[in-house]
């Protein structure tokens, strides 16, 4: 049985502060990574009737390379890092100092370059909530797939489909020296995790309102 759960514009501005902010972590995090040649920037935090994400949210019908990373437990959430394979062999490229390959099977080592990109953005996403949330939060090991967007991310939403209407997705966009790379991070929230930080962030506005006056 699923319910609504609407967030209020409030609310939604309140989230994309936070997003934001872990946003900001995520990219420092990228750039010391990348040698500086990577940045990221949060496009948008929207609020989705489950039945129109995969519409919603065009991630194309070609087969993507993929880094996948949970947030284990009710308070949880689902990372998807996403590259077309070119790009996503161009990063493993530039990581591991080599000539992109044109071999159509990827090495256990260019999978490995990509993996600890995922897990290097799932931390820093990861401390940024736990900081807001004061809940401990447990990523699974991060790992890589090449399959179809669309069914990885209803993949995604498998657990928020039982007790919401409405989605959270969390969108982050890619920069390679001021160019916007066909790149995403998708972040789904569990409802748990989504009324935590709701909770948590009228705490926190509650708080600086009251000490302004």
């Amino acid at each position: 049985m699923t319910h609504e759960t609407c967030a209020t514009t409030g609310t939604l501005e309140l989230l994309h502060q936070l997003f934001a902010s872990a946003t900001h972590d995520a990219s420092a995090a990228m750039c010391r990574w990348t040698n500086g040649l990577i940045t990221l920037s949060l496009d948008e935090v929207r609020e989705i009737p489950l039945e129109d994400v995969c519409t919603e949210i065009d991630v194309g019908e070609e087969l993507l390379t993929m880094v996948v990373l949970s947030l284990e437990g009710e308070v949880g959430g689902e990372m998807v890092l996403t590259f077309d394979n070119h790009n996503g062999r161009q990063l493993a490229a530039a990581l591991l100092g080599q000539e992109v390959s044109a071999e159509p099977e990827w090495t256990n080592l260019e999978k490995s370059a990509l993996t600890e990109t995922g897990n290097i953005l799932g931390c820093a996403y990861m401390n940024a909530l736990t900081r807001l949330i004061d809940v401990e939060l447990v990523p699974s090991a991060p790992y890589f797939l090449q399959d179809y967007g669309a069914s990885v991310l209803q993949q995604a939403l498998m657990a928020q489909a039982m007790t919401s209407d409405q989605v959270l997705i969390c969108r982050t966009g890619f920069h390679r020296e001021g160019e916007e790379l066909n790149w995403r991070v998708f972040f789904v929230p569990t409802d748990a995790m989504r009324l935590s930080m709701e909770h948590a962030l009228r705490s926190a506005s509650h708080l600086k309102t009251k000490k302004s006056t």
